[in-house]
């Protein structure tokens, strides 16, 4: 798989010791998405790529474009620019993005013979141009601050490999949930091997974190989260190389004992969990990540700082916080607001722990 990188020594590693529940100065902020359409710079570059795709497949073009958010903001880690979606097209099921439409698969898992013939991919071969912009990236930060890696969940790949696009009910994942778990779990079988290996080229081409984008699992019944998803997120999470890792599962609120010992460092949690009570409820086993509403963004600066403080405060001053948003930042976020709340994060996180001293 290559040789590791040298790695530069990190000038910034205040996402790292917030991870491992250290203590830090000042609480940590990334945003999910913060290499996005928000931003004009990002706008201009994908108009120059000529559409997504090309865009994510060239390795120069996601390195500036990984970059652009810490150009404008002191941000604590930078983020690979990918998709979730490049692992289930390595395995040949053909994506596209339609104009306003999101994500499509030209062949999208609907017959046994299909989804037997499922294999992970090569990430050496048909993800060459992840590992690529990994490189890049990680050489392009020149140790300013980590490089964060990342997969969707073997359970979020699956509903869009069976679905064929994005859904608001994913009918034809319940159906085959229903009718034929059997197929299921053949395709989350194969999902979780294909991420285990997607995450450790990643981390062997010089990504620094992993995280797990869970994004769907919230869409299970109670009853099917265990055994549909976090049941293949442990076996990704055990087979990593030794970087930190971040789970997060969009509706996850009610599992948040089951994924804090899922064998990740962190559980990032979505707008709709009361950081008190995750904590109180997990202890300190893991760090916790989030949480403010993405559109707080769209708000005026005043109200963006507020609901910045009222965050932090919920989550204190101990070790082991990350702060984001509840979910990935969206178009029509400002880019003031985002520079008021990085700002924010930054001097009330630094006070609190002032005060607690």
């Amino acid at each position: 798989m290559g040789v590791h990188l040298q790695p530069a020594a990190l000038r910034n590693d205040t996402l790292l010791r917030a991870l491992a529940r250290e203590p830090t100065g000042y609480t940590p902020i990334w945003l999910m998405r913060q290499a996005g359409r928000y931003l004009p710079e990002y706008n201009a570059t994908r108009a120059k790529a000529g559409s997504f795709l090309r865009l994510a497949k060239s390795p120069a073009l996601a390195t500036e474009v990984a970059l652009q958010p810490l150009e404008r903001y002191p941000l604590d880690a930078a983020i690979l620019f990918s998709d979730i979606l490049t692992v289930p097209d390595a395995m040949g099921l053909g994506l596209y993005f339609s104009e306003g439409e999101g994500p499509r698969f030209e062949r999208p898992l609907r017959d046994e013979a299909a989804i037997m013939r499922l294999a992970a991919p090569d990430p050496g071969a048909e993800l060459r141009y992840v590992l690529d912009a990994v490189r890049e990236t990680r050489r392009a930060l020149a140790g300013r601050v980590p490089l964060i890696g990342f997969s969707g969940s073997p359970y979020t790949l699956a509903c869009y490999m069976i679905e064929g696009s994005g859904s608001d009910d994913w009918q034809r994942v319940k159906e085959m949930r229903y009718a034929r778990p059997d197929l299921l779990h053949r395709i989350l079988e194969v999902n979780a091997r294909a991420v285990a290996d997607y995450l450790n080229a990643q981390i062997e081409a010089g990504a620094q974190v992993a995280m797990l984008f869970d994004t769907w699992g919230g869409s299970l019944s109670a009853a099917d989260y265990e055994e549909f998803s976090l049941a293949y997120m442990r076996p990704v999470l055990a087979a990593l190389r030794p970087v930190p890792s971040i789970v997060f599962t969009k509706g996850g609120g009610i599992w948040l004992e089951s994924i804090a010992a899922s064998g990740c460092s962190a559980v990032g949690l979505d707008w709709t969990v009361d950081p008190r009570e995750a904590r109180s409820r997990i202890g300190n086993k893991v760090a916790l990540q989030g949480n403010l509403d993405p559109a707080v963004l769209a708000a005026p600066d005043a109200s963006v700082r507020e609901q910045a403080r009222r965050v932090l405060d919920a989550f204190g001053a101990a070790p082991g916080h990350i702060f984001n948003l509840g979910h990935g930042i969206t178009p029509n976020a400002r880019p003031e607001a985002v520079a008021a709340l990085v700002d924010e994060v930054r001097a009330h996180s630094t006070k609190l722990r002032a005060s607690r001293a």
